[in-house]
């Protein structure tokens, strides 16, 4: 094949398709709630590779300190010839899997971004030229039809983004993956681990204000997008630890009772003071808990991996 291929599976309106629907709908309901996927204009994916570097935040140097330790063993256990990423963004830690991978000869990354994936397979390809590169334009939470590659395939979803998945739709992602797995194929999953409260909303409330300005980045996705007329700072920025759930939540709190108007929608919006606008979920999960979700998916947990202070964990699963 040659080195490196694009294919969009995405019609070309389906983002503005989609922020539309999500916006009225989130808007509308009860309490109200925006998907995180609107956080990552290029400012937003800007600003959260600045979060990534930040001391409050670990989750992206523990997983890197896994995939720097366990890779070989990753590679061994796998024998993948074809890596497909799901939300693969820069592929930066993939890097460190993909140079363990000795077998490999595709990689697949699959990301709604078109730059992104443009950006991130020019930087491969200068380091593994022989490698073919076949990048997908895709939502991976819609279904995925992949293009045909060599087994054992390794699916990687890393960066603890599961976690942004309510219980039902992890449910149904899980199952979705399940289904694209054939014997051989295994499944290579990232996930933040429940731990002391204090060490996790600092993680989502940095002193610096970073997460703060993240987090309102949505609103001005909906204004240029949507001719939405949002004054950032009439919100404030809220993480909270909800305890029953096991999640992170963040939310955009109105520091004032207000009205904000969706041009493109003809929607008119009333806030009452203190209204929160929940913009994120981040689920925390726990080893038993991992592997019972896989095993409702038909997917066996055989290795887990975690960081050496036992925050973040890496876990391989087959088909059961």
């Amino acid at each position: 094949m040659s080195p490196f291929l694009l294919t969009r599976t995405l019609p070309e309106d389906a983002t503005d398709a989609a922020l539309r629907a999500d916006v009225l709908h989130g808007l509308t309901c009860t309490p109200k709630s925006l998907p995180p996927k609107w956080f990552y204009d290029a400012r937003g994916s800007a600003l959260f590779d600045e979060i990534t570097t930040l001391p409050e935040y670990y989750p992206t140097r523990a997983e890197r300190e896994i995939l720097l330790a366990r890779a070989p063993e990753i590679a061994a256990a796998t024998g993948a010839r074809t890596l497909i990423e799901l939300g693969s963004g820069s592929s930066d830690k993939t890097r460190h899997l993909i140079d363990a991978l000795t077998s490999l000869e595709t990689y697949v990354p699959v990301d709604v971004s078109e730059s992104a994936l443009r950006g991130a397979a020019n930087t491969l390809l200068a380091d593994r030229p022989a490698l073919g590169v076949h990048a997908l334009i895709a939502d991976f939470t819609g279904g995925l039809a992949l293009p045909g590659t060599q087994g054992p395939r390794l699916v990687a979803f890393l960066g603890g983004t599961v976690g942004n998945l309510l219980p039902q739709e992890r449910a149904a992602f899980l199952s979705s993956v399940r289904a694209m797995l054939s014997p051989g194929d295994a499944l290579l999953l990232g996930t933040d681990l429940v731990k002391d409260e204090a060490v996790l909303v600092a993680a989502y409330d940095d002193a610096a204000g970073v997460t703060a300005a993240f987090n309102k980045n949505v609103l001005h996705v909906i204004n240029r997008e949507l001719g939405a007329d949002f004054q950032a700072d009439a919100f404030a920025h809220v993480a909270v630890w909800d305890r029953d759930n096991e999640w992170i939540e963040m939310r955009l709190r109105s520091r004032v009772a207000q009205t904000v108007k969706v041009q493109a929608l003809d929607l008119a919006v009333d806030f009452e003071r203190g209204e929160e606008l929940r913009t994120e979920i981040s689920a925390k999960f726990r080893e038993e808990g991992v592997r019972r979700e896989l095993a409702v998916a038909g997917l066996e947990l055989t290795h887990w991996w975690t960081d050496a202070r036992g925050r973040f964990a890496l876990s391989l699963a087959t088909a059961a």
